[in-house]
């Protein structure tokens, strides 16, 4: 294959009933351009790399298959990991357990990046699905994607608590590795949340295009003993991990813009946040959270104090050694 005008930045872990699924909606893509999958494999425990070396012997100049040596707790460190390895003009994600239910989705999302070069990426509306693929009746997981307008913004991103499209419908130039950010980031501050830093880099270029069509399938899947995002994160405590996550992120973006109004909107909503966490559910983890919105949401971009070091609590900014990752 010559040099690929998009890359697929594709994501997987345990993912041996859902994967077949997920990549044949990649390959039945109708392009006038090159594309490659890189996947990104997270040490599964199943049977996952065997499907996976199936298809890399059956579509040997498509796929790239990136083995890591070891599972290291941290889906967001192999999404970077990926990315880096990416050679397309764009990138266009996808998760293991997710699908694309169009065949010209990056025909159109190229087509139109091609064409509006002051954008920087395009999302779409997806299909909401369970195990079975059958479509949910409950979409209100769907309503933090309900963008409205045809163009979504950093201000947007600050402002609005709603995002233009799902992690499967992302279509972005590769920025990756233009130096302009640190990066690194993506797997520092968090564990798992990716999709919130992929749309901030994005933004930071230029605005996204939302298109009006549903392109793509969300297979929304919650088991108590499940190894999927939406499985993991409710065993989590979800209002201490926005607002760390939260600090995290305004704390990075200080280096490249100064806090304006919506940051500081968020910065009040996160201190009443963190100090409710605190007063209703008094322990030594919640002290700890309040105590960090305290001193960087309300002494510091509220009242302009000086910014404080950020410690664990508030993003986990060094992880020690890295596993070696193997190309295939």
């Amino acid at each position: 294959m010559n040099e690929p005008v998009l890359s697929v930045l594709f994501i997987t872990y345990d993912h041996e009933r859902y994967v077949r699924r997920a990549l044949d909606s990649v390959l039945m893509q109708k392009t006038d351009f090159d594309f490659e999958i890189v996947v990104g494999e997270d040490h599964s425990t199943d049977s996952t790399r065997q499907i996976l070396d199936e298809y890399k012997a059956a579509y040997p100049d498509r796929i790239r298959l990136l083995y890591r040596s070891r599972n290291f707790g941290r889906p967001t460190l192999n999404v970077y990991e990926t990315a880096m390895a990416c050679r397309g003009r764009y990138i266009a994600t996808l998760e293991g357990d997710d699908y694309w239910i169009d065949e010209y989705k990056l025909q159109k999302a190229v087509d139109y990046l091609e064409e509006h070069k002051d954008h920087w990426g395009c999302a779409n509306p997806s299909l909401l699905v369970g195990d079975d693929e059958e479509e949910l009746q409950d979409t209100s997981p769907l309503n933090m994607y309900d963008w409205k307008k045809d163009e979504y913004t950093i201000d947007d991103y600050l402002s609005s608590d709603i995002w233009p499209g799902q992690t499967a419908s992302v279509v972005t130039r590769n920025f990756w590795k233009d130096g302009l950010y640190d990066y690194t980031v993506i797997y520092r501050a968090h564990d798992f949340i990716d999709d919130a830093w992929i749309l901030l880099f994005t933004l930071l270029h230029g605005p996204i295009h939302r298109f009006d069509e549903k392109m793509c399938a969300w297979r929304y899947v919650m088991k108590d003993d499940g190894k999927n995002w939406n499985s993991l994160n409710i065993q989590r405590n979800k209002y201490m991990q926005e607002t760390y996550f939260h600090v995290a992120r305004l704390y990075w973006l200080e280096q490249y813009k100064k806090p304006g109004v919506a940051e500081k909107k968020q910065a009040r909503y996160y201190f009443k946040l963190g100090t409710s966490v605190f007063v209703k559910h008094p322990s030594g983890e919640s002290f700890k959270l309040f105590l960090t919105v305290l001193k960087y949401d309300l002494f510091h971009v509220m009242l302009h104090l000086p910014k404080p070091a950020l410690t664990e609590e508030t993003g986990a900014w060094t992880v020690g050694e890295l596993p070696e990752v193997t190309e295939y």
